[in-house]
């Protein structure tokens, strides 16, 4: 591959001042694509600290320094240009730098991380090994815990930064081939579709306290109470940019609720809560616990269901079977076709008599899958009845 070497271009083009950069996204706006990737801080903020946004047209690794660039006005409408797909590899923490600083998720999306799995590289394939499996070049991550915030960047922080763009744009050329020749080209626009339109939903403060493990053992009133502090605490962390968990752990909340402590000494006695924050919004804490304490029944959430019981193995077993068949058939890693929550979705769905499908089961999938699925669910639920 040693072609490859000479011809794609990795030197770093450091960009540093408003003009330079729209002369640029003037540029690129008349492309098909670029490759697009970040560099952030976040050890002790909620939100990332953009330290560096790079583009890879296939003529040169620019490097946009948002530390100097004073308008990002031409980048940002580049972002959101739907005539040019910006390639990115594994693209979820880069797009909350583009939310965070740009306020825009970058669309359309063509996530190689993605494209390799559909092309048969490999799921959760890391950028390195793709380019090592696909170009033959091996590419150095030894800064990728560097102080990227440090000015001036150092030439090796340089040299990676433009590496990690350099080969997406030929990388992408030989996927959209591949995937093409396969007919699953359609496949990844439509799941890249996905990742940009879930990336775009509004903040829900009030559903963060699903995701809090073991929510499922505390009954309705509790529920409403973790939800109050679930909630106050999404706010609170995105309002003074600190982690969730230098707040209050996930832990921590579970224990408030199912305890609903009533004074400061009884808060101060939960287990990993932090002394500052029970000085600072100890009060507010407990006047939470006490409004969602005295919700009506009727007011609160319902209970989330339990953990899947042991009667829906079998049917569990045969839908990851018709998956890891049909992957095997077309030669993908299972993951790409389902993932655990889709099986516990469809699961659930015939534990009440009911056939359920993902979002993602809308498509390809469903015409793939589809058929036999239905069948699994069909007689799990005719059995119950």
């Amino acid at each position: 591959m040693s072609e490859s070497k000479v011809l794609i271009p990795t030197d770093p083009i450091w960009v540093k001042d408003s003009r330079q950069l729209s002369e640029l996204c003037a540029k690129w706006a008349q492309q098909s694509a670029i490759a697009v990737d970040t560099e952030f801080m976040r050890t002790t903020t909620f939100f990332p600290k953009a330290a560096l946004f790079q583009v890879g047209d296939g003529e040169g690794c620019y490097l946009l320094d948002p530390l100097l660039i004073e308008d990002f006005t031409a980048f940002r409408s580049l972002m959101a240009n739907e005539s040019v797909t910006k390639v990115m590899h594994s693209c979820s923490e880069d797009f909350e730098v583009f939310q965070t600083f740009l306020d825009v998720v970058p669309k359309p999306l063509f996530d190689t991380q993605l494209a390799a799995a559909f092309a048969g590289c490999g799921f959760s394939l890391g950028y390195a090994r793709l380019v090592e499996q696909m170009l033959g070049i091996e590419v150095a991550k030894s800064e990728t815990r560097s102080d990227w915030l440090q000015r001036p960047l150092s030439a090796s922080q340089m040299r990676y930064a433009a590496l990690d763009v350099a080969y997406l744009p030929v990388i992408y050329g030989l996927l959209v081939k591949q995937l093409e020749s396969a007919g699953r080209l359609q496949w990844v626009r439509n799941d890249c579709a996905q990742l940009v339109a879930a990336a775009e939903q509004e903040f829900d403060p009030e559903s963060y306290y699903i995701k809090i493990k073991s929510a499922w053992k505390l009954n309705r009133q509790q529920l409403a109470v973790l939800q109050m502090l679930a909630s106050w605490r999404e706010c609170e962390a995105r309002d003074r940019n600190i982690p969730r968990n230098r707040l209050i752990k996930e832990r921590t909340l579970w224990d408030m609720a199912r305890i609903a402590p009533k004074d400061i000494q009884q808060l101060k006695r939960l287990e990993g809560m932090p002394p500052r924050t029970v000085s600072v919004d100890g009060a507010e804490l407990l006047d939470i616990i006490d409004q969602a304490s005295r919700l009506p029944e009727e007011f609160c959430p319902q209970r989330l269901p339990r953990p899947l019981p042991p009667e829906s193995g079998d049917l569990m077993k045969a839908l990851k079977l018709e998956q890891t068949e049909t992957a095997e058939r077309l030669g993908l890693a299972p993951e790409v076709l389902a993932r655990k929550k889709d099986f516990e979705l469809m699961v659930r769905g015939a534990l009440q008599g009911e056939e359920v499908y993902p979002d993602s089961f809308s498509g390809w999938r469903m015409e793939l899958m589809g058929e036999r699925f239905a069948s699994l669910l069909q007689a799990f639920i005719k059995e119950s009845v």
